[in-house]
Protein backbone atom coordinates (compact mmCIF):
# COMPACT_ATOMS: atom_id res chain seq x y z
CA UNK A 1 0.00 0.00 0.00
CA UNK A 2 1.54 3.34 -0.90
CA UNK A 3 1.66 6.10 1.73
CA UNK A 4 3.52 9.01 3.27
CA UNK A 5 5.99 10.04 6.09
CA UNK A 6 7.96 12.11 7.08
CA UNK A 7 11.74 11.45 7.64
CA UNK A 8 13.91 14.46 9.42
CA UNK A 9 17.58 15.07 8.69
CA UNK A 10 19.27 15.87 12.29
CA UNK A 11 22.13 18.98 13.12
CA UNK A 12 24.30 16.45 13.77
CA UNK A 13 24.04 14.47 10.32
CA UNK A 14 23.49 17.90 8.50
CA UNK A 15 26.26 19.27 10.17
CA UNK A 16 28.56 15.90 9.45
CA UNK A 17 27.20 16.49 5.56
CA UNK A 18 25.68 13.24 5.69
CA UNK A 19 22.27 14.25 4.40
CA UNK A 20 23.22 12.65 0.56
CA UNK A 21 24.16 9.82 1.90
CA UNK A 22 21.34 9.51 3.97
CA UNK A 23 18.86 10.32 1.55
CA UNK A 24 20.64 7.71 -1.12
CA UNK A 25 19.57 5.04 2.08
CA UNK A 26 16.35 5.91 1.94
CA UNK A 27 15.65 5.70 -1.89
CA UNK A 28 17.72 2.58 -2.11
CA UNK A 29 15.23 0.73 -0.19
CA UNK A 30 12.12 1.83 -2.47
CA UNK A 31 11.19 5.56 -1.17
CA UNK A 32 10.99 8.28 -3.04
CA UNK A 33 11.66 11.74 -2.00
CA UNK A 34 8.40 14.06 -2.61
CA UNK A 35 9.05 17.18 -1.06
CA UNK A 36 12.11 18.59 0.69
CA UNK A 37 12.79 20.96 3.00
CA UNK A 38 15.95 22.92 4.94
CA UNK A 39 15.36 24.93 7.62
CA UNK A 40 16.54 25.93 11.16
CA UNK A 41 13.80 25.37 13.94
CA UNK A 42 12.81 28.07 16.93
CA UNK A 43 12.45 26.59 20.31
CA UNK A 44 8.80 27.07 19.98
CA UNK A 45 8.51 25.09 16.80
CA UNK A 46 10.44 22.47 18.49
CA UNK A 47 8.25 22.59 21.57
CA UNK A 48 5.31 22.13 19.21
CA UNK A 49 6.76 19.42 17.08
CA UNK A 50 7.44 17.38 19.99
CA UNK A 51 4.93 18.28 22.04
CA UNK A 52 4.23 14.96 23.80
CA UNK A 53 7.90 14.87 24.88
CA UNK A 54 7.61 18.56 26.81
CA UNK A 55 7.82 18.00 30.22
CA UNK A 56 9.91 14.69 29.90
CA UNK A 57 13.82 14.58 31.82
CA UNK A 58 15.25 14.54 28.14
CA UNK A 59 13.31 17.21 26.73
CA UNK A 60 15.14 20.62 27.18
CA UNK A 61 18.48 18.52 25.82
CA UNK A 62 17.03 17.31 23.03
CA UNK A 63 14.99 21.10 22.33
CA UNK A 64 18.84 22.07 22.78
CA UNK A 65 20.06 19.75 20.10
CA UNK A 66 17.32 20.59 17.72
CA UNK A 67 17.95 24.69 17.85
CA UNK A 68 21.46 23.94 17.13
CA UNK A 69 21.60 23.78 13.35
CA UNK A 70 19.84 23.06 10.19
CA UNK A 71 17.44 20.36 9.64
CA UNK A 72 16.31 18.07 6.55
CA UNK A 73 13.02 17.73 5.97
CA UNK A 74 11.63 15.10 4.00
CA UNK A 75 8.01 13.44 2.66
CA UNK A 76 9.11 10.29 1.42
CA UNK A 77 6.80 8.27 -0.59
CA UNK A 78 6.21 4.40 -1.03
CA UNK A 79 4.96 1.18 -0.69
CA UNK A 80 4.70 1.02 3.08
CA UNK A 81 6.70 3.93 3.56
CA UNK A 82 6.21 4.45 7.43
CA UNK A 83 7.53 1.05 8.59
CA UNK A 84 10.26 0.82 5.68
CA UNK A 85 11.71 4.59 6.57
CA UNK A 86 11.84 3.66 10.42
CA UNK A 87 13.43 0.14 9.06
CA UNK A 88 15.86 1.97 7.04
CA UNK A 89 16.49 4.09 10.25
CA UNK A 90 16.85 1.49 12.71
CA UNK A 91 16.15 1.64 16.58
CA UNK A 92 16.12 4.71 18.45
CA UNK A 93 19.68 3.87 20.78
CA UNK A 94 22.37 3.56 18.30
CA UNK A 95 24.29 0.98 20.33
CA UNK A 96 21.09 -0.98 19.37
CA UNK A 97 20.57 -0.49 16.07
CA UNK A 98 21.24 -3.17 12.70
CA UNK A 99 24.50 -3.05 11.15
CA UNK A 100 23.60 -0.89 8.01
CA UNK A 101 20.48 0.96 9.67
CA UNK A 102 21.22 4.77 8.71
CA UNK A 103 21.19 5.33 12.97
CA UNK A 104 24.07 3.09 13.24
CA UNK A 105 26.45 4.41 10.81
CA UNK A 106 25.46 8.39 11.74
CA UNK A 107 23.84 8.50 14.91
CA UNK A 108 26.14 10.01 18.51
CA UNK A 109 23.48 8.97 20.63
CA UNK A 110 19.85 8.66 21.39
CA UNK A 111 19.67 12.63 21.29
CA UNK A 112 21.59 12.54 18.40
CA UNK A 113 20.11 10.09 16.52
CA UNK A 114 20.81 11.36 12.86
CA UNK A 115 17.18 11.10 11.94
CA UNK A 116 13.38 11.26 12.85
CA UNK A 117 10.81 9.22 11.41
CA UNK A 118 7.19 9.24 11.84
CA UNK A 119 5.52 6.37 13.69
CA UNK A 120 2.28 5.96 12.48
CA UNK A 121 -0.38 7.37 9.58
CA UNK A 122 -1.84 9.91 12.00
CA UNK A 123 1.62 10.86 13.01
CA UNK A 124 2.88 11.34 9.33
CA UNK A 125 0.06 13.77 8.52
CA UNK A 126 0.43 15.94 11.44
CA UNK A 127 4.60 16.14 11.22
CA UNK A 128 3.84 16.71 6.93
CA UNK A 129 2.03 19.58 8.01
CA UNK A 130 3.87 20.94 10.31
CA UNK A 131 6.71 21.21 7.85
CA UNK A 132 5.12 21.50 4.66
CA UNK A 133 2.44 24.06 4.31
CA UNK A 134 -1.28 23.26 2.88
CA UNK A 135 -0.69 25.12 -0.34
CA UNK A 136 2.20 22.62 -1.47
CA UNK A 137 1.56 20.50 -4.37
CA UNK A 138 2.01 17.19 -2.94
Amino acid sequence: MSERTLCVIKPNAVEANNVGAIIAMLESAGLRVVALRMTRLSAPLVEAFYAEHVGKPFFEGLKQFMVSGRVVAMVLEGDNAIARCREVMGATNPEKAAEGTIRKKFALDMTRNAVHGSDSPASAEREIAFYFDRFSTL
